[in-house]
């Protein structure tokens, strides 16, 4: 299988780079199981970043708001790239609206569904479709006024939770806080661990790895300190939730659990994550399932093969001198 691959898939380009090492690492690691000769090509809208200088070539792209999906396709082939992987919340609509025209000119995407990736970045709308589901989603409003609690969450309503947030506010201080904001939306303040869950879903729709870990360490919404643990009831109900969402590729929920140890799901990232390179440690081979995937390739449940033993992750500053 891995000497027809490397006929057939080309290269890789991975989007909005900017100082994501570690998965630009994995995705070479996975381009290699494939084809020794397949590149990584990063693409970032500055050219003044530490991940150019680990991809095997660097494409000053336009800002997504610019991008032209022919000037895109027309620098995959004169590149022979076959797939992409975006990385960021915000390109996330344009390569969802554009998977299908992709295709049709040989190029796969790590990505879901137009309407999946909506309901995963919006928020509110995330709350809403979950709670028709029935699942324990911690509540989101637009109107502070809806809420009734002690303490409160303010924080965008579109992208990644971390940005801008305000934890345990009191309802004055959170609805100052909220003036900042382009979107508010707010949430009853909980206290409890956070824990993220990594999966992978296939293009039949099922889920084909999952495995949850938590932080240690966060600095600037940052997880710097991670270790991967084992909850089958936490596993178990974000899998049903991405297949019920019909997500596609790798996704991340965070999902918080009180001091009563009841489950409260904050949001779903249709992408990888900061810190989801030690997923990929544990056995959830992600970026290699997706390009054989590309290829027309069935992923089945012996690809995956969760470690025995607990791994920790730490992040840190290194230096590259060349």
């Amino acid at each position: 299988m891995t000497s027809e691959l490397l006929e057939v898939h080309g290269n890789v380009l991975i989007t909005s780079i900017s100082g994501k090492v570690p998965l630009i690492k994995a995705v070479k690691k996975a381009v290699r199981k494939c084809h020794k000769k397949g590149k990584v090509i990063g693409g970032d809208c500055s050219d003044n970043i530490v991940g150019r200088y680990f991809v095997d070539g660097f494409w000053l792209m336009p800002p997504i708001e610019q991008l032209n999906i022919e000037s895109l396709i027309n620098y995959c082939k004169q590149n022979n790239i076959k797939a992409i992987i975006p990385t960021r919340d915000g390109e996330l609509p344009f390569f969802a609206a554009n998977a299908n025209i992709l295709k049709e000119n040989g190029i796969s995407i790590m990505i879901s569904s137009y309407a999946t990736v909506q309901r995963c970045l919006d928020k509110l709308l995330f709350f809403g479709v979950l709670n028709d589901f029935n699942y324990p989603v911690i509540p989101t409003v637009a109107n502070i006024d809806e809420l009734a609690c002690e303490s409160y969450v303010a924080k965008e309503r579109y992208g990644a939770g971390s940005q801008n947030i305000a934890l345990d506010y009191s309802k004055q201080d959170a609805i100052k806080h909220a003036s900042l904001l382009e979107s508010p939306i707010f949430q009853p303040f909980i206290e409890g661990r956070e824990v993220s869950v990594d999966l992978y879903i296939g293009k039949d729709g099922v889920c084909k790895g999952v495995v949850a870990r938590t932080r240690q360490l966060v600095v600037n919404g940052e997880s710097q300190i991670t270790r991967t643990i084992r909850d089958e009831k936490i596993e178990t109900m974000c899998v049903k939730i991405a297949e019920q969402l019909e997500i596609y590729g790798h996704a991340v929920f965070q999902v918080l659990i009180d001091n009563q140890d009841n489950y409260h799901i904050i949001e779903c990232n249709n992408r990888f994550g900061g810190a989801s390179s030690l997923g990929l440690t544990a056995g959830l081979d992600s970026f290699y399932w997706f390009l054989l995937e590309s290829n027309g390739y069935s992923i089945g449940p012996e690809l995956f093969i969760r470690s025995t033993e607990e791994k920790t992750q730490v992040r840190y500053a290194e230096d590259l001198i060349f």
